[in-house]
């Protein structure tokens, strides 16, 4: 019978900047930070809300409140050569407390 390996053996250990890929920059996205003081970005696919958390506080010197997370799914796209898909990604809300604010917009 083969051997099960544990999970937190193999675990990736990511760097803040590797987390946090980008900011997504919207409508949407600005009206929530203005009106919630909550922040979208593009986050890497294994990063967990902790870690999140710990990449926001990190890199932007603020105080994170909470971490909504959703996996995206990629969507079929017609081309030339035939049906094609765009690719997955993670998109993480941040709440910040009240006394803190980023400026991306």
């Amino acid at each position: 019978m083969a051997q099960c390996k544990d999970i937190t053996d193999t675990k990736l250990v990511l760097e803040p900047y590797q987390i946090i890929i980008r900011p997504i920059v919207t409508e949407k996205g600005f009206h929530n930070s203005s009106a919630r003081n909550t922040y979208t970005f593009e986050v890497h696919k294994l990063a967990s809300k902790t870690d999140i958390k710990e990449a926001i506080e990190t890199l932007y010197d603020v105080k994170v409140v909470s971490v909504h997370t959703q996996n995206r799914q990629g969507k079929k796209r017609r081309t030339r050569k035939g049906i094609g898909v765009t690719r997955s990604w993670k998109k993480a809300m941040i709440k910040l407390d009240a006394d803190h604010r980023l400026d991306i917009y």
